[in-house]
């Protein structure tokens, strides 16, 4: 059996044996590959500050909202576009302003509402591909 301390001497001495000396680097080439590191460093760091400071900082305005009056005409002229409800003519459901099918609704043919009931007293049902309704 091998004792501790041999085990510790075949490390130590497979660490000697494997271990990178740097000094195998010349001293000018080192110092080139610093500096040459260095450069890139502050060229980055430069850049970096430049794009910073030209941003423009974030500004949240509200815009006034027009209110517009509804009595129960639907016609082209009267429709606002404001609204998140929208149906077709000639359909019979409605849908999120966002949700995919009315993209295949002519704008000739769409309808706002200005809420849900109002939909479904013009006879409208919700549509099934439209989640949240």
């Amino acid at each position: 059996m091998t004792s501790i301390q041999d085990l510790t001497k075949r490390i130590k001495g497979y660490a000697d044996k494997h271990r990178p000396n740097l000094r195998t680097i010349p001293d000018d080439l080192f110092l080139g590959l610093i500096m040459i590191l260095v450069a890139f460093g502050s060229f980055g760091l430069g850049r970096l500050s430049k794009i910073e400071s030209s941003k423009a900082p974030v500004r949240f305005e509200s815009t006034p909202t027009k209110a517009s009056k509804n009595d129960g005409d639907f016609s082209e002229s009267n429709t606002t576009t404001n609204t998140q409800l929208v149906a077709s003519k000639n359909g019979t459901k409605y849908y999120y302003s966002w949700c995919t099918g009315v993209s295949k609704i002519s704008t000739a043919n769409l309808i706002h509402f200005g809420s849900k009931e109002e939909a479904v007293a013009r006879g409208y049902t919700p549509s099934a591909t439209c989640k949240g309704l």
